[in-house]
């Protein structure tokens, strides 16, 4: 397996070295790329002029979640906690431009996924979770449930008051609210995992 992904301005950086497995992208569009490698000797990073290595048995935590942006409504995250580095974020999506973030779907996937084996392989003691934390899910399900509650007794009231064409704007706010609102909070219900069976509600779908 080679997942390389190379955003803009940093293709010499990330190109795959060895045969090991390199993700990079971008966070911002003027900062340094976040540089990734699956080593042997465990999961190398470079941002800037900070870098080190984490061993794969000294991994504490980690946690997947779908992560929508400003500019690119399709994102997932993968977040590494050890006491070793800060915490290291891998992001699906790269800053290409201005106005731009272009998905890496693929490279992401093999990336993340070979990451969980060789987690797996070397019997990291980490928790794996994916989600929200919970103590924010929860509020936040509670306050969609009402306004929810809200848009369809406004809707009844519309309705009864035998305006068509308002009852028609709220349908359209209320499919929105669920389709937009509803899909981050269906992804992001939070979990533990095993790293063998990472949820696919947190990995782009190809």
């Amino acid at each position: 397996m080679n997942a390389s992904a190379t955003p803009t301005g940093a293709d010499d950086a990330a190109a795959p070295s060895d045969g090991e497995p390199v993700y990079a992208y971008k966070p911002n569009l003027v900062g340094s790329p976040w540089i990734f490698r699956l080593a042997r000797r465990g999961l190398e990073w470079e941002y800037g002029r900070r870098s080190g290595t984490v061993p794969y048995d000294q991994v504490k935590r980690v946690r997947m979640s779908f992560r929508p942006a400003t500019m690119q409504g399709y994102r997932f995250v993968t977040e590494v906690w050890s006491p070793l580095a800060p915490k290291l974020q891998i992001s699906s999506t790269s800053f290409k431009g201005l106005m731009e973030q272009a998905r890496q779907d693929q490279d992401y996937i093999a990336f993340v996924g070979e990451l969980h084996r060789r987690l797996d392989a070397a019997g990291a003691a980490a928790r794996f979770d994916s989600g929200m934390n919970p103590i924010l899910y929860w509020p936040g399900v509670a306050v969609m449930a009402l306004i929810g509650v809200a848009l369809f007794i406004f809707l009844v009231k519309v309705l009864l008051s035998g305006d068509l064409t308002g009852a028609l704007v709220v349908i359209g706010v209320m499919v929105l609210f669920v389709w937009q609102v509803g899909t981050i909070f269906y992804r992001n219900r939070p979990r533990s995992y095993r790293p063998d069976d990472p949820p696919p509600a947190v990995m782009p779908k190809v």
